[in-house]
């Protein structure tokens, strides 16, 4: 969503990295070299459907090769284009820097309308696009290892792996061409929810520290917290799902492409879901709920938190003042414009950056690629190692008790959740939790410690191109 006299989302990046550069010691050439997108493929290929063949236009933009592989989402959509793939693949360098995977950034997209199409056609323009970039190693295991994006999912880099995997078929590491694919196809368990789970994550670690909760004038936990969603997608859907069931919070309203559902007391989410799955992804007509069907308007409704979790630029220079949640978590990538940005900053609201909210993600595709090298599920060596040592220790202090006649006993749940061994999904979430908190401390450090920084944004991009510029300087540069 471009606003008049506002800069495009790709120059809106490259404003905001330029905020936190002059904050740190660079020379000119090193700082333009972190800056800068490497290289930009574009593709255009032709397909045989419904009787005649059709065009179309691909792209896959490294930004950054101060580690290997790159990595990054492939996205479908009509408005995928260079600068928005080069903006994303940027977004996606300082992301792994932030939440130390070790990646370089890159991003990919086809200009295509996914509902357009049927599934046997899917899977040939998606063969065909992985064909292009295979031969030319721009999907590699060693090199450039793409993921599930606005568009596309588990079915689609199935299908790339396959493809991977018939055009190279000596490599052992196949799978690990690409991240985001089914479990029972080399996937890794929690990688569908990892997005909207890190964005729990992320907010269960802002609301652990008092004071960073009083900078947006916000008191107690999570719990009760009236939160407005926009985007019911993958990853808006996991996070208010999550934060509803789990955390206690109120989601009060959620904003679709057919307007907005809204009830006070709270959506039942699950049930929403379903609804919309079964409507054509449409919220009107749910009955625990009244539709609005200026579901923009929404965005700028009270409510403690905001979450932006579609497409880049809603919150823009044409509603930022009246935007009123005192904290927004940018669930989707570049949500709140460069402009907009300014305007909140000075109206005192609080932004978790998409740089570090939505980056369970890309920690849960790392965790994926490493079982894919290492050929083993994560759990299958030391589970049931730890339920021995577990039972060993709740036996004998019932031992204990009935030795010295305490008369005590541990309770049936207590000890059915202290000896069950750590399966793959409970080691996904404790490696994201922990991804999660350390980079919130690293942005959260640099936030506090220096004056010169006023927000998280800041900080985030200032942890993220340090640890960049470290990696180029060891290199020689």
């Amino acid at each position: 969503m471009r606003v008049s006299g506002e800069p495009s989302f790709r120059e809106s990046v490259d404003l905001m990295f330029n905020r936190a550069a002059r904050l740190l010691d660079l020379s000119p050439g090193l700082e333009q070299k972190i800056r800068v997108c490497n290289s930009t493929y574009t593709v255009r290929f032709g397909v045989r459907l419904r009787g005649k063949i059709e065009t179309f236009t691909g792209y896959r933009s490294v930004h950054s090769e101060h580690m290997e592989p790159v990595k990054g989402g492939i996205r479908y959509a009509l408005s995928v284009s260079q600068d928005e793939v080069e903006a994303l693949a940027a977004l996606m360098t300082y992301k792994c820097a932030l939440v130390e995977t070790p990646f370089g950034g890159s991003k990919g997209g086809l200009c295509i309308d996914p509902r357009q199409w049927d599934e046997h056609e899917l899977e040939q323009i998606t063969r065909r696009f992985a064909y292009e970039l295979i031969k030319r190693d721009l999907i590699h295991p060693a090199q450039n290892v793409p993921a599930p994006d606005m568009g596309t999912g588990e079915r689609e880099m199935a299908w790339i792996a396959d493809q991977y995997a018939r055009m190279n078929t000596t490599d052992i590491n196949a799978k690990a061409c690409v991240t985001g694919k089914p479990p029972h196809a080399g996937g890794i368990q929690g990688r569908v929810e990892a997005t909207g789970r890190g964005v729990q994550y992320a907010m269960r670690e802002f609301f652990r520290h008092m004071d960073d909760m009083a900078r947006a004038g916000l008191t107690g936990g999570l719990e009760g917290k009236r939160v407005i969603v926009q985007g019911l997608g993958n990853v808006g859907y996991h996070a208010a799902k999550f934060l509803s069931e789990e955390d206690g919070c109120k989601i009060i309203a959620v904003i679709e492409r057919d307007g907005a559902i809204v009830n006070e007391a709270g959506l039942p989410i699950e049930e929403l879901r379903q609804w919309m799955n079964a409507n054509g992804g449409a919220v009107a007509g749910f009955p625990r709920g009244t539709h609005v069907a200026d579901g923009a308007s929404l965005l700028e409704a009270a409510c403690d938190i905001l979450i932006p979790a579609a497409m880049e630029g809603v919150i823009n220079l044409s509603n930022a003042e009246r935007i009123r949640a005192p904290l927004i978590v940018e669930a989707a990538n570049g949500p709140v414009t460069f402009g907009a940005d300014e305007i909140l900053r000075r109206k005192g609201c609080v932004i978790i950056p998409d740089m570090y909210a939505n980056a369970g993600g890309v920690t849960v595709s790392y965790f994926e690629w490493v079982k894919n090298l290492s050929h083993i599920r994560f759990g299958r060596m030391q589970r049931r190692a730890e339920e021995a040592r577990s039972r060993l220790l709740v036996e004998e202090l019932e031992r204990l008790s009935a030795d010295k006649g305490l008369g005590w006993t541990l309770a049936e749940d207590f000890k059915e959740r202290f000896l069950t061994g750590s399966d793959e999904l409970a080691l996904v979430r404790s490696g994201l939790d922990d991804t999660m908190r350390t980079a919130y401390q690293a942005m959260r450090e640099v936030w506090h410690s220096r004056q010169d920084v006023e927000d998280l944004r800041v900080a985030a991009y200032i942890v993220a191109i340090d640890r960049v510029a470290k990696t180029y300087r060891s290199k020689g540069l």
